[in-house]
């Protein structure tokens, strides 16, 4: 799942908008919450440039704390995947990319 210092390290990358978070009731007595580091990103709402690699990597996140592991196990790979093709990339990665087509590379 989330590699230590990954925040760091997205942020070196040029975008946090790839970077998971959870902020996790360990207990479980009241609901975990799992989003992007940057949040929902307001301003560029309904552009179709929002980056949705940090969502999708949160929702992983959110799969394995709920216990499907197999499930979430899987998307990483299909991020890492995507993010070898220099052609899937979005505004804030210096490419023209979609939030639908680069989520739909990712599925």
């Amino acid at each position: 799942m989330r590699r230590p210092g990954a925040e760091r390290g997205q942020a070196a990358t040029g975008t946090i908008a790839i970077a998971p978070s959870a902020n996790l009731n360990p207990e479980r007595a009241f609901p975990s919450m799992f989003e992007p580091v940057h949040g929902s990103a307001p301003d560029i709402a309904g552009q179709g440039v929002a980056n949705p690699i940090g969502q999708i990597w949160s929702g992983a996140m959110m799969l394995g704390h709920l216990g499907h592991g197999a499930a979430a196990c899987a998307i990483e790979p299909a991020i890492d995947v995507v993010l070898a093709d220099s052609t899937l990339r979005t505004p804030d990665m210096g490419g023209r990319a979609t939030t639908q087509e680069l989520g739909r590379a990712i599925s």
